[in-house]
């Protein structure tokens, strides 16, 4: 059948797409920015219906009102990654988290260890072979539509047709709903003065020609705004945001230097203004790959002088990193950190750098503590980390003894609560 008329018959409202979703089928939704908000709203508007439908999202930036109070028993939220729209509902229980590595999420759905019944997904409308592409979210969302028994498609004008392996065929869907929605957008966060020391600090440690992996936030961003003088950088991450177009436009990101995908920013998703989805629309220098290949520390690892940058919650004495929880409490999620501590580790002339604010809570309470708060998860472990940043300087903890590490740890700290750490440094085994 030509693929125009299959793609003409199976256009549908998403009230009539979300019809196949049945009790107790678990429904994988497009990530991040992504996100498919007309099916996801239909679907929830479908409640009453439903009992039992488990939502499985990584990092939700729509409204998360499968997650609200009163939707239990109709829909159970498993979280891949817990954000602000869905940690009050998981704190309460009304919702679940799985711990896993970004790189590991396709093989959740692929080797049916989670079985998909639907994927919510959005596309850019197809090209003139009839490919879709997945535009600012590939990560999993493509392994997810892969193995699905149904895939519901919202077809968005706005979507970037991104390239690289990106594609999805109209005839792997099942069902194309029109939508005009703007893309979901994440506004620009403010740097301040602590951060931008923080970004001072670790354009120290890149070296022209390096290739860099960042994630979102004030201090990735400090990092960009302090690299402009730098010369010939790549980019190797799991996503981008505005700051690395602008290193681009400015010349500073060039590719010219990676040893692998020479030229190319490879990444997996994107968030950011609508005036990045148009710079990475049909852009042959944006590469978007699924993050089993992008967050897989052997493939990171192929690039020299690779340069992870990821933060964290806080930090103890031994360099172990909490960056997923505070005490008990789930707070966000493991996602690509360990993938790229890992990757960046196995680079030739790699480093990777856990950066933080010293304190919290306006300056009341140190990042930098004795030991991590009762009941916290351990996210990277003191085995991989290299370099720990605060505005107060670097602290390179590679081939260092636990005392050494202490020390050059606290040295880092605020100095308000430097002598603290060392007495309670005094009081420990080591």
């Amino acid at each position: 059948m030509d693929w125009r008329r299959y793609y003409q018959d199976r256009i549908v409202s998403a009230e009539e797409a979300v019809k196949v979703i049945r009790s107790g089928d678990r429904v994988v939704v497009g990530h991040a920015c992504g996100e498919p908000q007309l099916l996801t709203e239909a679907m929830v508007n479908r409640a009453k219906e439903l009992e039992n439908v488990e939502v499985v999202h990584m990092v939700a930036m729509g409204k998360a009102l499968y997650c609200m109070p009163g939707m239990e028993g109709h829909f159970r939220h498993n979280a891949l990654f817990v954000g602000s729209s869905t940690r009050e509902a998981v704190r309460e229980g009304r919702a679940d988290y799985t711990p896993c590595f970004f790189s590991e999420i396709p093989r959740l759905f692929t080797e049916h260890i989670l079985p998909v019944d639907v994927a919510l997904i959005q596309v850019s409308p197809p090209d003139k072979f009839g490919f879709c592409s997945l535009g600012v979210s590939v990560d999993y969302t493509k392994a997810a539509a892969s193995c699905a028994k149904k895939v519901l498609a919202e077809v968005n004008p706005h979507m970037p047709f991104t390239l690289g392996d990106s594609f999805i065929h109209v005839t792997e869907i099942d069902y194309f709903t029109p939508s005009n929605e703007p893309i979901i957008e994440l506004p620009r966060p403010e740097v301040g003065e602590v951060e931008e020391a923080i970004g001072q600090h670790i354009s120290k440690l890149v070296e022209d020609g390096a290739t860099l992996q960042l994630g979102i936030g004030a201090i990735p961003d400090a990092v960009l705004i302090c690299l402009r003088d730098k010369v010939n950088l790549g980019i190797h991450s799991e996503m981008i945001s505005d700051g690395v177009m602008e290193l681009i436009e400015a010349g500073v990101v060039n590719g010219k230097k990676k040893t692998l995908h020479p030229g190319k920013v490879v990444i997996t998703f994107l968030m950011g203004t609508k005036k990045l989805y148009e710079f990475v629309d049909r852009n042959p220098m944006i590469e978007m790959h699924p993050v089993d290949y992008t967050n897989d520390p052997f493939v990171i690892g192929q690039n020299e002088k690779m340069v992870a940058i990821n933060s964290a919650l806080q930090v103890d004495l031994m360099g172990q990193v909490c960056a997923d929880t505070i005490g008990t409490q789930q707070f966000s999620g493991v996602g690509g950190q360990v993938d790229f501590v890992r990757g960046a580790s196995r680079s030739r002339g790699g480093k990777s750098i856990i950066a933080l604010p010293s304190t919290a809570a306006g300056g009341t309470v140190s990042r930098i503590v004795a030991k991590l708060s009762t009941g916290a998860a351990v996210t990277t472990s003191r085995n991989d980390v290299h370099f720990v940043v605060t505005e107060y300087g670097i602290a390179d903890l590679r081939g260092k003894t636990l005392r050494q590490r202490a020390e050059a740890i606290i040295s880092i700290a605020h100095p308000d609560f430097r002598v603290d750490l060392w007495k309670s440094f005094r009081r420990s085994v080591f």
